[in-house]
């Protein structure tokens, strides 16, 4: 019994004399995310000196939102969803690839009357990133048959 004491009390003892395990050295690369990032910002400052600026698109369950943003000036130039009322009075489920087809084409006619006609669709869009597929492929095809080029 004494023994069975004495054996746990020096196991307790000894494990805190082990150092801890050294936590894992990652590369700059892969800690950070830097080098994505900075490509990703290089490609849409590229893209605007081009003339053409970031088609945001943000996809809930719900409903599906699409937002035109000026990255040197930081500010979002025109936006739509499936919350518009002129969207959502034709159409009240917002999960749809005729609602998104709307919202592009809304978006579209807001873009011209800033005078945009050309844009690109930026596929990480902040935490997301979205395949141009469905709801999303939809919206996009809606800007581009309101005349935009995307």
């Amino acid at each position: 019994m004494l023994r069975g004491v004495t054996l746990a009390i020096l196991a307790v003892a000894a494990s805190g004399f082990v150092a801890p395990a050294a936590p894992k050295q990652a590369t700059a690369l892969a800690a950070s995310g830097s080098q994505i990032a900075y490509r990703i910002r290089r490609k849409r400052i590229a893209n605007q000196d081009k003339g053409r600026l970031r088609l945001n698109v943000f996809r809930s369950n719900n409903h599906i939102y699409a937002q035109v943003i000026d990255d040197k000036e930081g500010n979002t130039v025109c936006a739509a969803s499936t919350l518009d009322e002129s969207i959502k009075s034709e159409n009240p489920k917002g999960n749809d690839r005729s609602a998104a087809g709307r919202v592009g084409a809304l978006l579209a006619e807001r873009a011209k009357a800033k005078g945009l006609d050309k844009l690109y669709f930026d596929r990480f869009s902040g935490s997301h990133k979205y395949l141009f597929h469905g709801r999303v492929k939809a919206l996009v095809d809606g800007v581009r048959e309101g005349g935009i080029t995307v």
